[in-house]
């Protein structure tokens, strides 16, 4: 078994700050990519953040510069920083991860969401 666990959501004022949390735990042997991926109201779930094992990172064009993706390999957990907040930023935030289990299985990891909602 595998969990990802969020923390950090919350309410902000427009350009305000949040940093998101997601820890890996469960019978885990490596995580390969992680990443961070948003669903707004009536909208599809898009990619806000990713990034590799070894550390490269892709963001998505609303967010670059504003957004910071990082992860501590060691701990099995990745955040994402949050500056200066949209309202166009409100979404559930859902933490994403590949990983590979102690029984050589690799699968998709989704946790169960965290509300962000940025007030004007």
């Amino acid at each position: 078994q595998v969990q990802l666990v969020e923390s950090g959501g919350g309410l902000v004022q427009a350009g305000g700050s949040l940093r998101l949390s997601c820890a890996a735990s469960g019978s885990i042997f490596s995580i390969n990519t992680m990443a961070w991926y948003r669903q707004a109201p009536g909208k599809q779930r898009e990619l806000v953040a990713l990034i590799t094992r070894l550390g490269s990172t892709n963001y998505a064009n609303s967010v670059k510069g504003r957004f910071t993706i990082s992860r501590d390999n060691a701990k099995n957990t990745v955040d994402l920083q949050m500056n200066s907040l949209k309202t166009e930023d409100t979404a559930v935030y859902y933490c994403n991860a590949d990983i590979l289990t102690r029984s050589r299985t690799l699968s998709t990891y989704w946790g169960q969401g965290t509300q962000v909602t940025v007030s004007s």
